[in-house]
């Protein structure tokens, strides 16, 4: 073995305290660090030949790269609807490290029936019947592409072909509506190779990013001699979290034959808030869910899971021929169900923190990152410089400018901000604006008072061009 493994190998207890210590260290100052620090990113080094082993490289790491990277996991990182990790996710994804599963086969022990169990739980949490089966998979763009394979391979059963034997080509021309895609839908058609001008953009209502039922009735009617379409509702946009009315576009299925796919990557949380469960009603109904964990479940990235009512059509599509394999069955290994061969035991990072905070505790997560979000929604209403762009349907605040709206001002009121709060520069019909998406556990109502101060210096500084 090599001496500098070995000597690692040996001190290993005693490294892996100092790791601790320092990530314990590291988490503590997230209040006070720079959400997005301003020193130079360091000059690349060449591999050296000789390692300097763990001690050491925590050391470099500590003074080269951390002082340049974002505090993303703190409560005033609002970009990217971008969650954090629990005490219990984290010590959930440190075991998961540790274990390091491949959870691919049911030939290696019980780390698929353990993602099963997680699998369940979700279900319930989301509100979704057994009709819907679960696979974990890396994020929503990855979701969205294995839900739109599926949806894919039954086009084909609706056309007497089979895209995943004979080509997307069979299928002939494919039409995908929706009222406001996220631009990981048009990857996927893309990967997929159905292409993205497949996606043909829905009229949504007035001053929203949910679409106009009876505009997605007229598209459905103009397409019909196509055949069958794909329907891809919104339970929660990224620029203003609207909803689509999912039970309305269900209704639809009586005069046409569609798939629907949802992509509720965080807005499936709706269902743990009382007050906001409504807004996923229909969720059920959807022939395929996307939703992403890393998110509003506040688990480390790379996690995210995939519903579908059509098992048998993913399976067709994912399956895995190979000797070390088993058979496919009643109860399809994870080989069989998404792009993936190999993957990390996923489904231990988001057991820790369901086990340990319960329904109960991701609810309280939930309303508060509400809370927060509006009560910096009713801040920006009352600041003369700001324009509150849209109501606060949930947990997403979009405001411009009042006057100058330009990319170039927004972007210098955000470098004005860095230090305090990071936001999404977007784009809400044809207003350059900023965006607030709240699902950090760590947030809370002292974080925004902080961030409306920032505010408020931040215009206060900033000069009209």
């Amino acid at each position: 073995m090599h001496p500098r493994l070995a000597e690692d190998r040996e001190e290993l207890p005693k490294l892996l305290r100092d790791v601790q210590r320092h990530a314990a260290s590291l988490l503590a100052s997230l209040d006070e660090r720079d959400v997005v620090p301003s020193p130079p990113v360091p000059p690349p080094t060449p591999l050296p030949a000789r390692g300097v082993g763990l001690k050491a490289t925590l050391e470099e790491f500590a003074e080269r790269w951390e002082p340049t990277l974002s505090a993303s996991a703190g409560p005033r990182y609002l970009g990217f609807v971008t969650g954090g990790a629990t005490p219990a996710a984290l010590a959930g994804d440190w075991l998961t490290s540790t274990w390091d599963l491949n959870a691919f086969s049911s030939l290696d022990g019980a780390g698929q029936h353990l993602e099963r169990e997680t699998i369940t739980w979700l279900r319930g949490l989301f509100g979704l019947s057994d009709r819907h089966h679960g696979t974990f998979v890396s994020g929503a763009t990855m979701s969205t592409t294995v839900g739109l394979a599926t949806a894919r391979e039954w086009l084909g059963e609706r056309k007497g072909v089979s895209p995943a034997e004979d080509g997307v080509g069979a299928l002939g021309p494919v039409r995908v509506l929706s009222g406001a895609a996220h631009s990981s839908v048009s990857k996927a058609l893309s990967v997929l190779g159905v292409g993205r001008t497949a996606l043909v953009p829905v009229d949504t209502l007035p001053g929203r990013e949910a679409v106009d039922i009876a505009a997605l009735e007229r598209a459905l009617r103009e397409h019909q001699a196509d055949g069958p379409c794909l329907v891809i509702a919104n339970a929660g946009t990224v620029n203003t979290a609207d909803f689509d009315d999912v039970l309305a576009i269900c209704a639809l299925r009586e005069r046409y034959d569609f798939w629907l796919h949802v992509d509720a990557a965080f807005g499936a949380f709706a269902a743990l808030s009382p007050d906001h469960a409504h807004l996923v009603d229909g969720l059920d109904a959807a022939d395929s869910v996307c939703v992403d964990l890393h998110k509003w479940l506040n688990v480390p990235y790379d996690s995210a899971v995939q519903f579908t009512r059509r098992r048998d059509l993913q399976t067709a599509v994912f399956q895995n021929a190979a000797a070390y394999l088993g058979p496919l069955g009643d109860t399809p290994d994870t080989a069989h169900l998404t792009p993936e061969n190999s993957h990390r035991l996923r489904a231990i990072a988001a057991w820790f923190t369901l086990r340990a905070y319960g329904r109960d505790g991701h609810r309280e997560i939930v309303e508060r990152s509400i809370a927060c979000a509006r009560t910096l929604g009713d801040a920006v209403d009352a600041m003369p410089e700001l324009r509150l762009l849209a109501p606060v349907h949930l947990n997403v605040a979009c405001f411009t400018l009042a006057e100058e709206p330009t990319a170039e001002r927004l972007t210098a009121l955000t470098d004005l901000l860095a230090a305090e709060v990071f936001l999404t520069p977007t784009v809400l019909d044809g207003v350059p604006a900023l965006r607030a998406a709240f699902s950090n556990w760590r947030t809370d109502e002292p974080d925004i008072h902080r961030i409306i101060t920032a505010l408020q210096k931040a215009l206060h500084k900033l000069q009209p061009s």
